[in-house]
């Protein structure tokens, strides 16, 4: 029963939508109305600011990582002596090696942990800022071209009326001019 009542749903939805671009489609028809529709996902991917802040990243996390990945080999390191030696070390010693790649291992389980916490916390923010950044740009060349409606995600379009291209050049201008990006 809710399987159909959410394909009845989204059927509706459709043709709704379907009803909606056929009426702005003959409005566009008559000259009155200027669409364009936006391929979010690859403007995403292609703007250069993207590539910005996924450096951006990149850079500031990389200590951390690289503290982790050095920790990591320390206690492998550990281990393999543990493994090798263990068979003629005293039981006292034996014991701290074991108790010590013990804690070791749990403090960086934790500190991985915290990482990959931080890394997408921020990831996120920095992706949610880009997203508006790329939002305002489109409806800055939206607006300054003289579109009337500007659609993303659309089911199909024809090459005549995406948009994309032109805002990934503007965006590459703004880039490579250093007055554009979040």
């Amino acid at each position: 029963m809710g399987t159909q009542l959410r394909l009845g749903i989204t059927m509706k939805m459709v043709l709704l939508v379907g009803a909606l671009f056929m009426v702005l489609n003959a409005s566009a028809q008559e000259g009155s109305l200027k669409i364009g529709v936006i391929n979010s996902a690859r403007l995403g991917d292609q703007a250069p600011q993207t590539q910005a802040v996924l450096t951006e990243l990149q850079d500031e996390f990389a200590p951390r990582q690289n503290e982790i990945t050095a920790t990591q080999q320390m206690l492998q390191e550990k281990q393999a002596t543990y493994e090798r030696d263990a068979d003629v070390m005293g039981e006292v010693e034996r014991l701290r090696l074991e108790r010590e790649i013990r804690e070791e291992a749990r403090d960086w389980q934790r500190a991985q942990d915290e990482y990959v916490e931080d890394l997408n916390l921020r990831r996120n923010e920095a992706l949610g800022a880009l997203q508006s950044f790329l939002l305002q740009e489109v409806q800055i060349y939206a607006r300054d071209a003289g579109y009337d409606l500007v659609v993303s995600e659309a089911l199909y379009f024809s090459p005549a009326v995406d948009i994309t291209d032109a805002v990934l050049l503007g965006l590459q201008a703004a880039y490579e001019g250093d007055d554009g990006g979040p």
